[in-house]
């Protein structure tokens, strides 16, 4: 399934990328030379509906072509486009399909050719040798521009902060590229906001130039005033048996309409989630980093309220129902600038 090119198609940077599918037929690994070895690798479209990593990439190429219409760029850039079919249809991906950004190696999914079309990736980029990883999404609900690491690594970090001092550090879900990518090399997932939002490819763009000019990784401690770290601690889903919706009435779980407006507020214990219409239970179900239920540790029900037990803070939280059933509502975080690492031996 995979093809792998070594110079852009034509007209490849003015498609939108809806268009990807017609002009390149299949999720394809794009290397371009520059000045600089070993390549960055960038991923795009890991969710085909989350267009800003491919919008700022065009952006990004087209600012490095020379006087003759070529590249000029500082890194050499190993570029891929995953899920162009999805993408072609503005959805995250297709019915039948696993999501491209749970199939990385080390994935929990069932196998498939998909799974093998990422290694292939990873293996190809092993031989190449990579000087970072960067992988760019986007939100559904609303959310800080953030970027995201899975070891708490000097270099992990001074590369995430390059985009935002807001930092949030996960091991769940599994089979994400930036998990994957991290045995090679520092690797990073970007969440830009909302797609389609001009201040989120903008702000792609200018970090993937960064990234591009950068010589070295920095080894040293991050300042702790510098940024702002938080741990992904719980992934919140709605139980597979459980009628819901945001606002709407004839369900058996009513979520408050605007539930993403609390993400990355830190939430007091007794914050209200929603209202329970049947006896079904909370309706929710709320699973730790090793995969334990931990519902109730996390929610109650208070006289059909659904409340937080604890104080936390959500990230993610949606208000899209297919992302729901897709994937998940949303995580909480704690804070963890208290686990920063400190200066590396000398």
């Amino acid at each position: 399934m995979l093809q792998q090119l070594d110079a852009l198609p034509p007209g490849l940077l003015d498609a939108p990328a809806q268009a990807l599918e017609g002009l390149l037929g299949r999720p394809t690994l794009i290397h371009l030379q520059g000045r600089r070895d070993p390549p960055l690798f960038v991923s795009v479209l890991t969710h085909g509906n989350e267009t800003t990593g491919w919008e700022a990439v065009c952006a990004l190429l087209k600012r490095h072509r020379d006087a003759g219409g070529g590249l000029a760029l500082p890194r050499s850039l190993s570029l891929f486009v995953a899920n162009v079919a999805a993408a072609a249809r503005g959805l995250r991906h297709l019915d039948g399909q696993p999501d491209y950004n749970r199939i990385w190696p080390g994935s929990e999914l069932p196998p498939t050719r998909e799974h093998a079309l990422v290694e292939q990736v990873v293996d190809l980029m092993a031989k190449r040798g990579v000087f970072a990883s960067v992988d760019v999404h986007n939100n559904t609900g609303l959310n800080p521009h953030y970027a995201c690491v899975n070891r708490l690594d000097n270099r992990f970090l001074h590369l995430a902060a390059l985009f935002s001092r807001t930092l949030v550090y996960f091991l769940r879900p599994r089979g994400v590229q930036s998990m994957a990518m991290a045995r090679l090399c520092p690797a990073v997932t970007l969440e830009c906001g909302k797609p389609g939002q001009p201040r989120g490819t903008e702000h792609a763009l200018e970090y993937l130039d960064a990234c591009l000019h950068l010589a070295e990784h920095n080894p040293h401690a991050v300042v702790p005033q510098d940024v702002d770290l938080f741990h992904t601690v719980a992934t919140v889903r709605v139980r597979s048996d459980t009628r819901f919706g945001f606002g709407a009435r004839g369900v058996d779980l009513e979520l408050a309409p605007d539930l993403d407006r609390l993400n990355f507020r830190e939430l007091p214990a007794g914050t209200l989630l929603g209202c329970l219409h049947s006896a079904l239970g909370l309706g929710l179900e709320v699973s730790d980093e090793q995969g334990v239920d931990v519902t109730d540790r996390y929610l109650i029900a208070d006289d059909r309220e659904l409340k937080l037990r604890v104080s936390v803070m959500p990230s993610m939280f949606t208000t899209d129902h297919r992302v729901v059933r897709q994937d998940c509502l949303g995580y909480l975080m704690e804070r963890f600038d208290g686990h920063l690492p400190s200066e590396p031996r000398r």
